[in-house]
């Protein structure tokens, strides 16, 4: 018969020792370049379900370096205007500045 106790224990120190080695730090290596295994390249393969309709990429406005906007113009207030001798109503007014 098998001690379960034992085969725990045992489970358990061969479950730390794995953890262990995977933690020591080490090169990385991506999966073209024979990360997993020795010298074995296994992509990773994605399950998923088919994408219906397909999308549509729109292509990207065409990119314009305009000059920036030139700088607001400064009109100094309007100085007095001469206003010439006319009438209003029965009164005659002289030439004034306004």
């Amino acid at each position: 018969m098998v001690n379960t106790q034992r085969l725990a224990s045992m489970a358990a120190v061969l479950g730390l020792a794995v953890v262990g080695v995977t933690a020591v730090p080490h090169e990385a290596k991506a999966w073209w370049r024979g990360g997993f295994g020795v010298g074995i390249v296994v992509p990773p393969v994605v399950v998923g379900p088919p994408v219906y309709p397909a999308p549509y990429y729109y292509p990207a406005p065409p990119v314009v370096y305009a000059p920036p906007p030139p700088p607001a113009a400064y009109y100094p207030p309007p100085g007095r205007v001469w206003v010439a001798p006319h009438w209003e109503g029965p009164n005659w007014v002289g030439g004034h500045w306004s």
